[in-house]
């Protein structure tokens, strides 16, 4: 099973450092001049990207944040990648889908001829070997992702790949296009545990690093690139301090693209002079969800009937008027709108705002003016969004329930609140969901699956526990199971049906709110597009 301990915390570490859009300093680079990159003149065809993410890491094996992962995406090539605005991978390095044995555990992958790494070395099978085992026994943050997955991995030939997995996975193919499951130059790197390098980054991508410094970053296009040259004749990356200056630094037209992350009221300011024509605003479907975690070994929350209280009560389409400046799109299932197995079935039941239910649901549990139902709604500090977004749900509870659900809104550091979620201390509680590869199993394995638990106890080891809703059910588990191992992709949609309509009724979380993804470009800078793992693509963009 996948290790989602280590997974969540991990991911929770992410997310708090988006939240405070900091991150940790990369070293300085010794081997490469640093200079501070300025906005180029528009002559020469380079393009000025601005953005308050500062990468931990250029080292694919060690990267688990948006930061370093879009500069690393944007600097190799992976075996399969996604057509922007698409879920559906296709092959890159690999010239097709894999072919998979009868009994799911053997992917065939034909690779690529006439690729060389930006150090001259050839590209080949053996070379996506190395890529593969290095990601898997350097031990870095992401590592489990294909450590839990991959018995073995071996080139059988010049250009085939041959990959064993442990237990069948259907969904295999789109962890193989994580960013930093990338090609890298066995001449660049070695394997072994902690061997990172990450101040270097030698692929096979469009570009190569020619700078990396504190506050910025140089690309080169690649000559030597196997596949379409980019439009523009390089990037230079600006790493900003705040939101405020990154926004300031675009308003001022110092960066030709501004991505990542400007906050709510910034991205609205720069909406409206784009409806005015001063620049322009992209937008793309996200694939982060926010949701609320309910924790069934609580009181009052043991009972299903509360926690389906909770569920009517939540009035989405407010949240996204007031606390997101309708920023975002109301969800309804816990698997996003991005994949064609999602069903709006808490819609259908729950609805929003339906007070009437909740008062119901309340009643039935039990409870009533005289003895009211008491449940507090955690957060990790410093997230203004989740902290209006409790404050919203409180106030519903305290104006429209009749005094039968009273709800107490609590806060605590981030890095406490990571820690202690999966010891079962918080009732309900506010969180985001950053997915690591694209397939609905991302959202559904890490939230309900339990390897050891039980109808009493509740799950005592597993993706729930780590969650915080220590959701326990047997028949949950064997519907997972199931989806991993089916192949057709019709099959597997009615085993999602399934999943998603048990969530509806047993309601361990409440889906909330799915992200858009907003970047601004300035006039005459054109074919600014982002992948689906919202990677913003530099290869394409022009002026």
């Amino acid at each position: 099973m996948k290790q989602w301990g280590r997974m969540t915390k991990f991911l929770s570490l992410f997310c708090l450092c988006l939240l405070l859009v900091v991150s940790c300093t990369p070293k300085q680079q010794t081997n490469t001049p640093s200079t501070g990159v300025v906005n180029t003149p528009a002559g020469d065809g380079r393009i000025t990207i601005g953005t308050t993410g500062k990468p931990r890491t250029l080292d694919p094996a060690d990267a688990y944040e948006l930061s370093s992962l879009g500069l690393i995406f944007n600097m190799s090539d992976r075996l399969y990648t996604y057509e922007p605005g698409s879920t559906e991978i296709k092959p890159q390095l690999a010239t097709a889908l894999p072919k998979v044995s009868a009994d799911g555990l053997t992917y065939t992958i034909p690779i690529r001829k006439g690729v060389v790494f930006h150090d001259g070395t050839p590209f080949n099978a053996k070379a996506m070997e190395f890529s593969i085992q290095r990601f898997i026994e350097n031990k870095g943050k992401p590592s489990f992702l294909l450590s839990d997955t991959i018995a073995s991995v071996k080139a059988t030939g010049e250009d085939e790949l041959t990959i064993k997995l442990k237990k069948p996975f259907a969904a295999f193919p789109s962890l193989l296009a994580f960013s930093g499951v990338c090609a890298v130059s066995p001449t660049a790197y070695e394997i072994g545990a902690g061997k990172f390098k990450p101040n270097i980054f030698v692929g096979t991508g469009a570009y190569k690093l020619a700078n990396y410094g504190t506050d910025s970053l140089r690309f080169d296009v690649f000559d030597k690139y196997w596949g379409t040259k980019p439009e523009n004749k390089g990037v230079n990356v600006q790493i900003q301090t705040s939101p405020v200056n990154l926004f300031n630094a675009f308003k001022t037209g110092a960066v030709d693209v501004a991505y990542l992350s400007l906050q709510p009221d910034q991205i609205r300011s720069l909406e409206e002079s784009a409806k005015k024509g001063d620049w322009q605003a992209i937008t793309a479907q996200g694939s982060v969800v926010s949701y609320m975690t309910l924790n069934r070994n609580q009181k009052p929350l043991d009972k299903v009937e509360v926690r389906q209280a909770m569920a009517s009560l939540i009035d989405r389409p407010l949240l996204n008027a007031r606390v997101l400046y309708s920023q975002a799109d109301p969800l309804y299932s816990m698997i996003p709108t991005t994949f064609n197995v999602s069903q709006p079935l808490f819609k259908d039941k729950y609805g929003d705002g339906n007070f009437e239910q909740a008062k119901k649901s309340l009643v039935a549990a039990g409870f009533s003016k005289e003895n009211p139902a008491k449940v507090q709604i955690w957060y990790p500090a410093s997230s203004p969004t989740r902290s209006l977004a409790a404050q919203t749900l409180k106030s519903l509870a305290d104006t429209k329930m009749d005094g039968m659900l009273q709800l107490e809104v609590k806060t605590v550091e981030g890095a406490t609140f990571y820690k202690e979620i999966s010891k079962g201390l918080y009732p309900a509680a506010l969180l985001d969901w950053y997915p690591d590869f694209l397939d609905p199993d991302n959202y559904v394995q890490p939230f309900l699956a339990c390897e050891k638990g039980s109808v009493a106890k509740g799950c005592e080891e597993g993706g729930s526990q780590t969650q915080g809703s220590f959701y326990y059910s047997e028949a949950m588990n064997k519907l997972i199971d199931q989806q991993r191992k089916e192949q057709n992709p019709e099959a597997r949609k009615k085993i999602f049906a399934d999943i998603q309509a048990q969530v509806l009724t047993d309601v361990p979380y409440i889906p909330l709110w799915q992200n858009k993804d907003y970047v601004f470009a300035q006039k005459g800078v054109n074919n600014v597009k982002l992948d689906p793992t919202q990677n913003l693509i530099y290869k394409t963009i022009k002026k």
